[in-house]
């Protein structure tokens, strides 16, 4: 799900690096407001790692193979720290995997940060829910919202931005084709990344629900009660 060097041009990635630039600010500056502003870095630094790792996990899925984004996820667990996370996970990855590049670095980061950022607002709607479904269900059912809709998200914005910013040079069916396919491929990836989310938030919710208190209020004294 990285748009490669040479398929926008120069014009879309300099904009990319723009407003990617602006998201960041507005990230950093929203962290900084917080009363501990580094409490929230050894969980961003982890699942930045998890980020850059899961691009090396292929998962055959016909016609292609794909990998593991967690954008979703991020958001979900991270809020404000997920888009930081998530540009340093693509420079990494662009630099030691040539995944992406770095002149589509601000574009990618676009693509899977501010699903990202939508993600966090989407699970922190299990609050409002769980007055009436109960936490548990209110937890599980808003991230497998967050985690796929994550990708989800990503998936509609790759395709927006390739099929508008194809070049001349480039034989626009055929790309055209191609992005098709690996769309179609990436659909499957939706339910497994909402499911793997769905397990990483119970998870934390049974053996460190602090994690999730940065997305609303904390449950540590009141998880078990309430359940």
């Amino acid at each position: 799900m990285h748009i490669s060097e040479g398929l926008l041009p120069a014009k879309v990635c300099i904009g990319g690096y723009a407003i990617a630039s602006l998201i960041t600010w507005y990230e950093l500056r929203r962290i900084e407001q917080q009363p501990n502003p580094t409490a929230g870095i050894p969980k961003a630094a982890l699942l930045t790692a998890a980020f850059f790792v899961a691009s090396s996990i292929r998962i055959p899925i016909p016609p292609a193979s794909v990998h593991l984004v967690l954008n979703g996820m991020l958001g979900a667990v991270l809020a404000e720290y997920a888009f930081p996370a998530i540009l340093v996970g693509l420079l990494f990855q662009a630099v030691m995997f040539g995944h992406g590049g770095i002149t589509t670095l601000g574009v990618n980061a676009i693509i899977m940060g501010v699903p990202a950022i939508l993600a966090a607002r989407l699970f922190q709607l299990r609050h409002f829910a769980a007055k009436y479904i109960g936490i548990r269900k209110a937890d599980s059912l808003f991230a497998f919202l967050a985690g796929g809709g994550g990708l989800g998200m990503t998936m509609v914005m790759f395709f927006a931005i390739t099929i508008m910013g194809i070049t001349a040079d480039i034989d626009a069916g055929a790309e055209q084709a191609a992005i098709l396919a690996l769309l179609i491929s990436h659909i499957p990836l939706i339910i497994i990344e909402g499911i793997f989310t769905v397990l990483l938030v119970k998870f934390l919710s049974r053996v460190k629900p602090e994690m999730l208190k940065i997305n609303g209020p904390s449950r540590v004294g009141n998880a078990h009660s309430t359940r």
